[in-house]
């Protein structure tokens, strides 16, 4: 597939460069052409990258991997008529620092990142999904051994089973994609980075790889 990357920070070239290795066509975008970030990157990964309205074109999904506090002004820059009709795939959090560490989950008038993106961006085909781990387990679960999981959130059935199928090109199981209904459910998984700041301080410092995993009774 043709994906636009839109962020170029550790997680957008994460993923970016693992959707390249997995066979998909990226453009990495970012607010100006001349990125240094997106430029080296590019580089490495024998790839693209421009400004974000410029990855909106060419991507058949994009892929949301800014901070949720700057995300609306980003799909604003990439261009409502670029993302119309198109999977967008939100994997931020809305994290407010300025009281220090740990931060505050923001909500925007009460909505989550992904409800406000499918509010402002009412023609896009918006999918919660990896905001609920490190970087590294996204692009690569089998860091961590088991069924761990990963949420879905979304209103639109056919644009969950897109980002399902990325999901397992980088290397999930099916037994690991938990689809928690609608895009009012990606609220509750936003509020959890909390919880999860909090857990991966007690967890150890900072390297070990982890992620959640629900355990059924049988």
């Amino acid at each position: 597939m043709q994906i636009a990357v839109l962020g170029t920070g550790e997680v957008g070239r994460r993923l970016a460069s693992r959707f390249v290795e997995v066979g998909h066509e990226v453009v990495l975008g970012s607010r100006t052409s001349d990125n240094a970030a997106a430029h080296a990157w590019a580089g490495e990964n024998n790839a693209a990258h421009g400004t974000f309205a410029d990855a909106a074109v060419f991507g058949e999904v994009i892929v949301n991997a800014t901070g949720g506090l700057v995300t609306k002004a980003v799909l604003e820059a990439a261009g409502a008529e670029n993302l119309a009709g198109k999977v967008v795939v939100d994997v931020s959090n809305a994290l407010d620092f300025s009281k220090g560490f740990p931060p505050d989950a923001v909500t925007f008038d009460g909505l989550g990142v992904a409800e406000t993106i499918q509010r402002d961006f009412p023609q896009t085909r918006v999918v919660k999904t990896l905001n609920t781990m490190n970087n590294q387990v996204m692009a690569r679960p089998d860091l961590v051994p088991g069924d761990h999981v990963v949420f879905l959130s979304g209103e639109d059935a056919d644009a969950k089973a897109v980002t399902a199928g990325l999901l397992r090109d980088m290397g999930w199981r099916d037994p690991q994609i938990m689809d928690l209904g609608g895009i009012s459910t990606s609220r509750a998984t936003e509020q959890f980075v909390i919880l999860w700041v909090h857990m991966n301080g007690g967890i150890g410092d900072g390297s070990v790889m982890w992620n959640i995993a629900v355990q059924r009774a049988s």
